[in-house]
């Protein structure tokens, strides 16, 4: 008795594969992250993330003009400040690192969508993602007006995109306002909705020399125990009014990522982060796997679960390969 239904005849050749495929990567999909420093002349290989690099703000126009070519059309900037201190101020100086990044970047790629990631974890001579209340815990409403200033300062600066990452309550709702008080009531907020405490973070915190200088995120970052929370999360910040919602991490997240899409009709987003980036090149570069398939699948793995962009460090790479 032969089988009626046969499921192997659409995958005999490439192209009747690729004339049934059901979900395509493309390069406008990326969002590339991006480290800048003060200085110039600067590409320093971050040690943690083989690939990656800090830059300074020339070598990062150059950067962008390589991944623009290739249609890489977004990137996020996070900064390594030359000053922290306890309010993190350089994040909202209208001379502050990232500030100087976007205004380069506008000025000699327009059309490139520039994303300023919001926090203050980076610029803190703490390292936690806000203002302290008795030195051990953060202050979640008294972050509010500094994250607002960091969003504003951003927006004169030229950002396409404000990004906030630091996960205080009413976050959204504070900045909404902030910026349209600022007359920058188009630009948009792709919002960190669903971000879990994870140990995924780890090369990051290296790349932005951003760890804490003690305890840990727990009590602001999500525990990744709870995807019902997350639901709750993204649909409050939906409802202040991100016009974009982020799952991070996003492999060992793709049921969040899932739940999300099949509940939530805003442009969704995924931060594939460095610890994922960082597995697959140590064991690549060990001959341990291919390397370039594994990357290829975890990304497609990203958009089948249900995100619409997919922020990657990845995303040069992913973009040349689909180019070929």
């Amino acid at each position: 008795m032969y089988p009626i239904s046969r499921l192997r005849r659409l995958r005999m050749t490439p192209n009747l594969r690729a004339l049934v495929r059901e979900t395509a990567l493309e390069p406008a999909d990326f969002i590339a992250p991006l480290f800048v420093v003060h200085g110039s002349g600067i590409r320093k290989e971050i040690k943690t993330m083989p690939g990656q690099y800090r830059l300074s703000v020339d070598e990062l126009v150059k950067e962008c003009e390589g991944l623009y070519s290739i249609g890489v059309l977004s990137v996020m900037l996070f900064g390594i400040p030359e000053h922290k201190d306890h309010t993190g101020s350089e994040a909202y100086s209208h001379n502050g690192i990232v500030q100087q990044g976007i205004r380069a970047l506008k000025a000699a790629l327009p059309d490139l969508i520039v994303i300023a990631d919001i926090c203050m974890c980076e610029y803190t001579d703490h390292g936690h993602c806000g203002i302290l209340h008795d030195h051990y815990t953060v202050d979640n409403d008294a972050t509010l007006p500094y994250l607002c200033r960091q969003a504003v300062s951003f927006a004169e600066a030229g950002a396409d995109i404000v990004a906030p990452s630091d996960m205080m309550d009413g976050r959204i709702a504070a900045m909404r306002q902030a910026l349209d008080e600022a007359s920058y009531e188009q630009l948009p907020i792709m919002s960190y909705a669903a971000k879990f405490s994870s140990a995924f973070y780890g090369p990051f915190r290296d790349a932005a020399d951003s760890a804490p200088s003690f305890g840990d995120r727990r009590s602001y970052q999500m525990d990744p125990a709870n995807i019902r929370e997350a639901m709750r999360e993204i649909e409050g910040d939906i409802a202040e009014g991100a016009d974009i919602v982020m799952v991070k991490p996003a492999l060992p997240y793709l049921d969040v990522i899932r739940w999300a899409r099949d509940r939530y009709d805003l442009p969704l987003a995924a931060y594939q982060v460095s610890g994922e980036y960082a597995m697959i090149q140590a064991a690549g570069l060990n001959g341990w796997i291919d390397r370039e398939r594994i990357m290829m699948e975890s990304l497609l793995s990203i958009k089948r679960a249900g995100a619409d962009l997919i922020l990657t460090y990845f995303a040069r790479e992913a973009a040349e390969l689909l180019r070929r």
